[in-house]
């Protein structure tokens, strides 16, 4: 007996149109958001700072999770063709969240450029189409587990090409944390809570979540140190092996950050998890603890969010696994940190 497919499931990988013209991705008018080309491949964090940081975090500083390519057009559709290296299989994820790219015009999602099911790394094609031809502002989110090398877009030959506008909020957020802030288990790219929020709020941001390897070390304290950002979200509750590496780590890297920016807002989340496990409550009072020590001294520009707040009233549906959120749970996560960061990035 014959199997039957729906045709909407058919993930078509070949490029199958006349005209087409290709652009290097690294060239204007096109902008790069979260990530950057160091003539090999494209990074999150420089090579030399994840080897400081531990092997996981070396692996994991050129996957793109974050990553965002922006211009404006008016083809009807777009292609692209890239190399994928370092690709992570995470047992929660399909291959489109982790090696897929999303493609966003005018803010809205149209359809994912998604590799062939049994692509791992190497190269792969795709083409959307987007609909009549009129200008339309386009974000392509890249993968949250895979590393890309090169990347090309694709357009109709005889369309235009210009640059995107800027964010609102041209300065970056910065995510530090866990599995979860790496964006598991987002069922696209452009699902995970730091994506969800950049659409809310019109933000440029950086994603520094390393799926079961943030643990706040001095060398990844140093390094968003000295990044230039508008906000500093911190939430590695996940990664800290036990609650007394939570309280030895936690104060510390806060520190180091606070001492390289006095006036920078900094948001603190315990885990965003529903169950109350034996110390997840007590996790959150070593948070507390540094976000209390900070107001005691005059801080004012530090905030504290109860993750798992951001879940209350709700039933378990919103996580793949009764940790990792699908993208109802990194919707409601969005939600519940934007008030207080739209009041950060509006003062």
């Amino acid at each position: 007996m014959s199997k039957q497919l729906d045709v909407n499931l058919i993930v078509d990988s070949k490029i199958r149109v006349s005209g087409i013209k290709f652009y290097d991705v690294n060239s204007e008018p096109f902008s790069i958001h979260g990530i950057w080309y160091g003539g090999d491949r494209f990074y999150r964090v420089p090579l030399e700072v994840g080897r400081e940081v531990s092997k996981s975090v070396e692996v994991k500083s050129h996957q793109t999770a974050g990553g965002r390519l922006r211009f404006r057009t008016d083809s009807p559709y777009v292609a692209i063709k890239a190399t994928l290296e370092s690709t992570e299989q995470v047992a929660v994820m399909t291959p489109l969240s982790t090696m897929g790219f999303d493609l966003y015009a005018d803010g809205i999602y149209i359809r994912s450029f998604v590799p062939p099911y049994s692509q791992t790394d190497g190269d792969f094609e795709s083409l959307v189409r987007i609909g009549d031809r009129r200008e339309r502002e386009i974000t392509i989110h890249f993968p949250l587990y895979s590393g890309v090398t090169t990347m090309v877009i694709g357009i109709d030959g005889d369309s235009t090409l210009t640059a995107a506008a800027p964010y609102k909020y041209e300065k970056p957020v910065v995510f530090y944390g866990s599995s979860i802030t790496n964006g598991a288990s987002a069922s696209r790219p452009g699902m995970s809570y730091e994506a969800i929020l950049s659409r809310m709020l019109d933000m440029d941001h950086h994603n520094l979540g390393f799926g079961g390897s943030a643990k706040a070390e001095p060398a990844i304290a140093r390094y968003v140190a000295s990044l230039d950002m508008s906000a500093f979200v911190y939430d590695y509750d996940h990664n800290a092996p036990t609650v007394e590496y939570l309280a030895e780590t936690h104060e510390r890297m806060f520190r180091t950050v606070r001492e390289a920016h006095p006036d920078l807002p900094i948001i603190m989340i315990s885990r965003p998890q529903f169950s109350a496990e034996s110390d997840r409550d007590r996790r959150f009072e070593v948070i507390k603890a540094t976000y209390d020590k900070a107001v005691a001294v005059g801080d004012k520009n530090v905030y504290l969010l109860r993750g798992s707040d951001f879940f209350e009233g709700l039933d378990a549906d919103f996580t793949v696994d009764g940790v990792h959120p699908t993208d109802l749970g990194f919707y409601f996560m969005a939600k519940g940190i934007c008030p207080v960061l739209k009041r950060i990035l509006e003062s």
